[in-house]
């Protein structure tokens, strides 16, 4: 059996063909108000993470001192810590875009415990 050969103006005509499908789905993406509206929620969400993370160093800081005067954990920076942890996991899904879930304050409630996948 033999193949047919492609002529270059055949080759042409299929990437032109191509590049006009890819050029409408840009397009289409482009003026998807989901896609600008996650954008929106990311920005808002990078923030919150910033926060979180000045938060969490605190914590620690707190936890440190009160074990070096204690000899002993305080239970609520410990459980404020674990559910900073779950938070920021759950900002970090959202980026990544591994979850489209949004993170509290558009969620159901804070979280509490280990992360839930």
């Amino acid at each position: 059996m033999s193949q047919k050969e492609t002529t270059p103006d055949e080759m042409s005509e299929d990437t032109g063909e191509a590049a006009s499908r890819e050029t409408s789905q840009l397009e289409q993406n482009l003026k998807r108000r989901s896609t600008w509206l996650r954008l929106l929620f990311m920005v808002v969400f990078v923030a919150l993470y910033m926060i979180t993370r000045i938060v969490f160093g605190a914590v620690v800081v707190f936890q440190f001192l009160w074990v070096l005067f204690t000899a002993e954990t305080n239970k609520q920076l410990t459980e404020l810590g674990q559910s900073l942890a779950t938070y920021t996991y759950q900002i970090m899904r959202y980026l990544s875009f591994n979850s489209d879930e949004k993170p509290f304050p558009f969620s159901t409630g804070w979280p509490t415990g280990t992360p839930d996948n």
